[in-house]
């Protein structure tokens, strides 16, 4: 009989203190920021200057980096031959491999190719450089830290010669 009374109980509890439960989420939910959606096409275009890129390269930005994400977000599309100049992140930088075949290198080691699907980390104050093969475009997802506002340094243009050494 006990154990009856302490179970009805426990019941009688939990429904009682059910709907006070239900009725404190969305205020709960209303404190939290909402989502925040830009748009593809929202931000223009910009050629890939010829100072930091080899042939022609087109970046398409998807986000900047701001207080809630140290990171920006861009679509990189280079002609085939087309590539970056030598260059660093200070927080890195990862690219998602979205179509084509592309070549990437850090400094003093080979030169990679890269596919579709292939991700690539590039740690932060690693030399590198990154662009199309010589017959076929690319296009990347890079996804780039942030230090102090700035997410690049850029140095000397790749030689054909380091370029066509894969």
């Amino acid at each position: 009989m006990k154990d009856q009374f302490k179970r009805l109980l426990l019941y009688a509890i939990i429904a009682h203190a059910a709907p006070v439960a239900f009725a404190v989420e969305p205020q709960l939910q209303a404190s939290v920021a909402a989502q925040k959606i830009i748009r593809s096409g929202d931000q223009a275009s910009v050629a890939g200057p010829a100072d930091f890129f080899t042939g022609r390269a087109r970046i398409d930005p998807v986000w900047p980096a701001d207080k809630n994400i140290n990171a920006s977000g861009g679509l990189v599309t280079f002609e085939p031959g087309a590539r970056s100049a030598w260059h660093t992140h200070p927080a890195g930088q990862q690219l998602v491999v979205i179509s084509g075949v592309g070549l990437t290198q850090e400094w003093g080691k080979p030169v990679q190719v890269i596919r579709a699907g292939d991700v690539v980390w590039c740690p932060p104050g690693v030399k590198h450089w990154h662009g199309a093969a010589p017959s076929t475009a690319m296009t990347h997802l890079a996804v780039t830290g942030t230090v102090d506002s700035k997410n690049v340094t850029w140095m000397e243009k790749v030689t054909d010669e380091q370029y066509h050494a894969h």
